[in-house]
């Protein structure tokens, strides 16, 4: 009977834990530092800049005028000395040469160029987003780790307690000394299985470390627990496209391709005319009346046909051909909306079943079968099952929320990769070392890739050990 109140005061308390969970948490102040810190130092970011800088540095070089020539030069009677001021054929000559494009075609170049700085701008966007989402990852994934080996913690716990009940069982003659071989064999096993779990821990280290160009093995310490996070609200999915199609760099970069082709369409129609050429010049001649020349130049485009007439053809095609790639990145990003956002609802009711039942039935079955297992009414198998099953409950729980995390972070990134998620965790084995019916899952493997972990079944498939 203690037993059972020892249960049910375990199940309130969890309950009031799970509901506490399940509210906003205050910002984490130190994932904005860390945001930050990447931002203001990534060597990509900083190029992705440099590069914005130099196509803007282009716009007014595209609409300025060709730079003007001066000529200088003698004419003279003769080579019997100098002529000048003597002979009315015979001079000094300064001549300025001014090209003049075509009315509007300076226009047109500028606003090619500018359309090519805005290109630029969005792949300095793109930077931005990809930078913040590969930190939030890299945080997420250290607090996962370091949660896994808080859940390592819990199992070993678990296995000093059902230790303690086997031998008390074996020394009182009611319990086999395989039982109590078995429990020192799994409980040896989480032992070794630590090591992998804490070079998981200091690789994520070293990989946000490295996103904000630290030493990789400076320590980060953390107080968010991930299975605490509260589940991303699942929006509707025009309210998600329509998000995604105003912030995503890619959808933007494709419509300033066809802006741009449309641009260099008009441009190339204007090319068509050619420009003009201004000359000046003055010559003197000593003592006599100086001389001075003005005239006017122009190309004559007898070979448009064949070059100014097909480079509007030409344009013109790419211009189609820009306007398609638009529209086909707009179906991807619509796609990876209504992908992301199908996980996210399959995630979020994964994840209210964990919380609101699946966690607390299988605490209270781990405690109910250890009690069972004192008095003799279950057999060492059930107690393995049992702790396998509520470990393994509580990793796909994680693992879940962890996944729920990362379509977040892939929505506000605005990413066109598909996404690993299948939603809703395979019900049946956990990943988790020590959790599993054989004991030799690795508890330092990571789940890359945001690829949904399986949840673990309920305790009664969890299998007939737990070698965490």
């Amino acid at each position: 009977m203690p037993a059972l109140a020892r249960a049910a005061a375990a199940v309130l308390l969890a309950a009031v834990t799970l509901r506490a969970a399940a509210e906003a948490p205050p910002p984490d102040l130190l994932l904005d530092r860390l945001i930050a810190e990447s931002l203001a130092v990534r060597p990509e970011v900083k190029q992705a800049q440099a590069t914005v800088s130099a196509e803007q540095e282009r716009i007014p070089q595209a609409g300025a005028l060709p730079d003007p020539v001066l000529t200088l030069g003698i004419q003279n009677d003769g080579f019997n000395g100098l002529q000048i001021g003597k002979m009315e054929t015979s001079y000094y000559q300064v001549m300025v040469t001014q090209g003049l494009p075509w009315p509007g075609k300076r226009d047109k170049r500028s606003d090619v160029a500018r359309l090519a700085a805005k290109q630029a701008e969005t792949g300095l966007s793109r930077l931005r987003l990809t930078t913040e989402a590969d930190v939030r990852r890299a945080y997420l994934e250290l607090l996962v780790a370091r949660e896994r080996l808080s859940l390592l913690d819990r199992l070993e716990a678990i296995w000093q307690k059902s230790i303690a009940t086997v031998r008390a069982r074996y020394e009182t003659g009611e319990g086999a000394q395989s039982d109590l071989l078995r429990a020192q064999l799994e409980l040896n096993r989480l032992r070794q299985r630590r090591w992998s779990l804490q070079a998981e821990e200091a690789t994520k280290i070293q990989a946000l470390n490295r996103l904000r160009a630290r030493p990789l093995d400076e320590p980060i310490p953390t107080t968010v627990r991930p299975s605490e996070l509260p589940v991303p609200p699942v929006p509707g999915i025009e309210e998600a496209v329509a998000d995604a199609e105003a912030r995503s760099p890619e959808l933007a970069g494709a419509r300033l391709d066809a802006a741009q082709a449309e641009a260099q369409v008009d441009l190339a129609k204007v090319e068509r005319f050619p420009d003009l050429g201004v000359n000046l010049g003055i010559m003197p001649r000593g003592s006599l009346e100086p001389m001075w020349l003005a005239s006017v130049s122009i190309g004559l485009p007898i070979w448009s046909g064949r070059k100014q007439g097909k480079a509007v053809e030409e344009t013109k095609a790419r211009s189609a051909a820009s306007a398609q790639g638009a529209e086909a990145v707009a179906q991807v990003l619509r796609l990876r909306v209504a992908e992301r956002r199908a996980a996210l609802a399959s995630l979020a009711e994964t994840i209210q079943l964990y919380r609101e039942g699946l966690l607390l039935q299988s605490r209270a079955t781990t405690e109910s079968t250890l009690s069972q297992y004192r008095v003799g009414k279950v057999t060492f198998a059930s107690v393995l099952e049992a702790n396998a099953g509520y470990i393994g409950d509580e990793e796909g729980h994680l693992l879940a929320v962890a996944d729920a995390q990362k379509l977040a972070i892939a929505a506000a990134e605005v990413s066109l990769e598909r996404t690993g998620v299948t939603g809703g965790g395979a019900m049946g084995g956990t990943s988790l070392p020590g959790a599993g019916p054989s004991g030799g899952a690795s508890m330092g493997g990571s789940r890359g890739g945001g690829t949904a972990a399986p949840a673990a079944a309920p305790a009664a498939s969890a299998g007939a050990s737990s070698s965490m």
